[in-house]
């Protein structure tokens, strides 16, 4: 018959091995991120820095090295001063007749005819008949830029330029921030010679009364033409492209 037998108790025992863990190993691998992580910001922030100072510099850099040049100054004021209005004389010929538009009566007609541009007859109380004498249209030939319209009532009427605008100088150019120049300047009229003959202080205009010669001046194209220099001076602002034109707030 088959016999059991018990165990000795000083038998070994078997022991389960437990899994080494792997978290000691994913928190290493985290702090290591996270130190490559706090090491590479730092870097992020002096590159922005860097840029930041970098462009600041360059951007004033070139704002003083961009200055207004005094022959760009010359070219530009030049433009400017070309593109103002130029002192004119409007009149017309024929049967003129007084209007909002003409006032015959008015002394501008009398300065034409002694200037020997027209003849002049009264037709009525507020009418005048008006030629053009040929010394006047020879004059007028030689003078540029003349309008010559028919009007409506069969007169025709003239707009003459007197006087232009000219650069004598630039005397100063002053840089108030990148981009934005003051110039400074001297000008003076150039009178062509109908103009001459509208000088404020010529023995044409000085016949007239006092009345008739501030009217001449403030309405009929009478100035000094041959005054000294004027002083002037503009602000002007360069565009995206390089050229410069006043500057408008």
């Amino acid at each position: 018959m088959p016999t059991v037998t018990e165990p000795k108790g000083n038998e070994p025992k078997l022991h389960l091995a437990t899994p080494p863990s792997a978290e000691p190993e994913l928190f290493a691998a985290e702090i290591a991120m996270e130190g490559k992580s706090l090491n590479f910001f730092p870097i992020l922030l002096i590159l922005g820095l860097v840029f930041v100072v970098g462009g600041t510099v360059v951007y004033f850099v070139k704002g003083v090295r961009d200055v207004l040049t005094v022959p760009v100054a010359t070219t530009t004021v030049s433009q400017i001063i070309d593109s103002q209005h130029a002192a004119t004389i409007r009149f017309s010929t024929g049967n003129v007749v007084s209007s909002v538009n003409e006032k015959p009566l008015d002394p501008h007609y009398k300065l034409l005819s002694k200037a020997g541009v027209v003849i002049t007859k009264p037709k009525s109380g507020n009418a005048l008949i008006v030629d053009l004498t040929p010394s006047g249209e020879k004059l007028l030939g030689d003078i540029n830029n003349v309008q010559k319209n028919k009007n409506a009532d069969g007169t025709t009427a003239y707009l003459v330029p007197l006087a232009v605008r000219k650069l004598v100088s630039i005397d100063k150019v002053t840089m108030i921030k990148p981009h934005l120049a003051q110039v400074d300047y001297t000008w003076k009229w150039d009178a062509n010679r109908l103009g001459q003959e509208f000088e404020a202080s010529g023995s044409l205009v000085q016949s007239f009364s006092t009345w008739d010669r501030a009217t001449l001046i403030k309405s009929y194209g009478v100035d000094f033409y041959s005054a000294a220099p004027a002083k002037a001076s503009v602000v002007l602002m360069e565009r995206d492209n390089g050229t410069w034109k006043p500057y408008t707030e």
